[in-house]
């Protein structure tokens, strides 16, 4: 691992590059006769032939979804269990969802590590309050944040005992729909390397204060201040959010989001769960929930499929052909055939970053190209035989209009790699039209098990086919190729996080033709129209830090494809960038980690 000098958290100015830098078997094992259900074809007919009986919907949230209510006793001691055994099991198999019910609850720490979510259960965050912290920090890593991945906290009011909540994070981390009652500390103990992250739909009266955080995104929320900046702070729709003034400070600011539908949320009406789906907002701003209860509409937990690791995907797609939406609970699922959306309005919603690993190189998830789709909360996980795709919005040559009730894939995450060996040539494919990408972050990773340059081969990250497609809060990372191609119009993106794949060999393994190396952000050629805020690659080559990167953004020299505030970084001088984007830009220089940026393109 590099080490590079810190700077003080008063004046963070450089940073080094991240990471290596460094149940019940759910359905399908209850015949119908046990579960005593019958069916109403069956009944309806003397047909001799035995009909498929129906799949149940709602009922228990397995062992890993651990419920509390004011009243549970020992709730502190619960808590630790779990951080102990997730805390640095950044490949382990475990997997929870810490579920609170409304009421208070008085001096808890929830410290969260790997494949851990904590929620809150009432329709509003200040239904849950806890006096108390939801902490993320770094001591299992030597004070070294970047790489505290996969947990998340949504949908409590906290008052923290310091005054101050930490919440050091990296990728795959979003804090949504929460409250904080005092201000939010986003640097590990001891203001160590920090590479995050996401906030989105939350208040934080007090003031946030990211320190050693390279980058940030914040959407629909409201903060009482924000203390500084590294390499690329964005905002949109953010009340209190400091004003436009990149490169110097480096934030990025708009006014409002043009589109946006807050993730789907559990919650309990009485001691009914259901899940509440927040209505579409156009130029959005602050929280959803600060004045009255959120809009939307909600679906009792009966309409759901509630899934248990063992489940077959045969089993999942008989919920979906019922009529029936899918929540996930906590675990590993194994897929043997794409799960398949054909139903316009389906929800497909993980708990306790619930996983999907698809086995003998088929596709995870499939979407027809249908209304209101809305995919959330899991983590798809290439396995061992190459996928051509693992998620796909849509099918080829999707051209229906969604713009009045799009698709939205919020949370999800997809690596290939780390974990074990995995492959698959494009990781993400967008064909349905106006598609919302709200947060996720796609990685082939640099570090674990299975890991090399033709060991987890992955070409491409995220294609986007589709026309009106929208991402806020893109993170791609390490792909062999392209990390994100673009072939719809009109698309848009605000805030985007790469770095290149630090294990090229040599620079003849990246070269793209005539070009010293694929772009992180590649516009095709045949784009008309496009627009991106706030986007960044940075490049560490420690194989061969005498590769060159032509550039970290390609796209047609034309009017109607616009870019604003883009940077590209040198992390230690290993590998240099000649430009941002085209040929437009400053080259980095020797060991500075100083980004080279463009105001606005062309």
């Amino acid at each position: 691992m590099p080490h590079f000098p810190m700077d003080s958290p008063d004046s963070v100015r450089s940073l080094p590059a991240r990471r290596s830098v460094l149940g019940a078997m759910a359905a399908t094992a209850a015949s119908p006769a046990l579960l005593g259900l019958s069916s109403p074809a069956s009944a309806a007919s003397a047909a001799p032939v035995a009909q498929p009986r129906a799949l149940p919907g709602g009922g228990d949230l397995g062992p890993n979804v651990i419920v509390f209510d004011p009243s549970t006793s020992g709730i502190q001691a619960k808590l630790d269990e779990v951080f102990r055994q997730q805390e640095s099991a950044q490949f382990g198999t475990g997997r929870y969802a810490l579920l609170f019910k409304p009421g208070t609850y008085n001096g808890l720490n929830a410290q969260l590590g790997f494949y851990t979510s904590i929620a809150g259960l009432g329709l509003s965050p200040d239904d849950t309050a806890i006096n108390g912290d939801v902490t993320v920090d770094a001591g299992w890593f030597n004070g070294n944040a970047t790489q505290n991945f996969w947990r998340s906290a949504e949908n409590l009011a906290l008052t923290p005992v310091s005054g101050t909540n930490r919440w050091a994070v990296a990728q795959a981390a979003p804090f949504r729909r929460m409250h904080v009652r005092g201000g939010l500390n986003l640097a590990p103990t001891g203001y160590g390397w920090a590479s995050g992250g996401y906030i989105a739909d939350s208040r934080i009266d007090g003031s946030v204060g990211p320190y050693s955080q390279q980058q940030w995104y914040t959407r629909d929320s409201s903060v009482g201040g924000w203390a500084n900046a590294v390499w690329n702070m964005v905002f949109s729709g953010v009340q209190g959010a400091p004003a436009q003034s990149f490169p110097n400070p480096p934030y990025t600011t708009l006014d409002t989001t043009p589109v946006s539908r807050e993730k789907p949320f559990l919650y309990l009406n009485g001691s009914e769960y259901r899940v509440f789906l927040p209505e579409r907002r156009t130029n959005a701003r602050g929280t959803t929930w600060g004045s009255g209860t959120a809009r939307g509409t909600s679906l009792p937990l009966t309409q759901f499929y509630v899934a248990r690791p063992g489940v077959t995907a045969a089993t999942l797609n008989a919920a979906l052909t019922q009529g029936l939406h899918l929540l996930l609970t906590p675990g590993i699922y194994h897929l043997d055939q794409p799960i398949q959306v054909d139903r316009a309005g389906t929800v497909v919603l993980g708990l306790g970053y619930a996983t999907l690993i698809p086995d003998n190189g088929v596709t995870a998830l499939r979407t027809a190209d249908v209304d209101g789709v809305r995919l959330a909360g899991f983590l798809i996980d290439a396995g061992p035989v190459n996928s051509s795709t693992l998620l796909e919005v849509g099918p080829t040559g999707a051209s229906a209009n969604h713009s009045a009730n799009p698709t939205t894939v919020q949370d999800v995450f997809i690596r290939i790699g780390g974990a074990g060996a995995g492959k698959a040539t494009t990781s993400m494919v967008i064909n349905s039209r106006h598609t919302i990408i709200d947060h996720t972050w796609v990685w082939r990773a640099d570090h674990g098990t299975g890991v090399g340059w033709e060991t987890n081969r992955a070409d491409y990250g995220i294609r986007v086919n589709g026309d009106d497609v929208l991402a806020t809060g893109l993170f791609v990372e390490h792909f062999n190729k392209y990390d994100v191609q673009w072939y719809g119009q009109r698309g848009r993106t605000i805030f985007f996080q790469n770095e290149k794949a630090y294990d090229a060999p040599n620079q003849a393994a990246i070269q793209n033709g005539n070009v010293k190396g694929y772009a992180a952000y590649k516009v095709a050629d045949s784009v008309t129209t496009h627009e991106g805020w706030g986007l960044g690659s940075y490049c560490y080559y420690n194989v061969d830090p005498t590769i060159v990167q032509h550039n970290g953004f390609a796209a047609p020299n034309t009017p109607g494809v616009k870019f604003h505030d883009l940077l590209v970084v040198s992390l230690g001088g290993q590998g240099q960038y000649e430009h941002v984007v085209n040929e437009t830009g400053a080259p980095t220089s020797g060991t500075s980690t100083v980004p080279s940026t463009v105001v606005s393109y062309p």
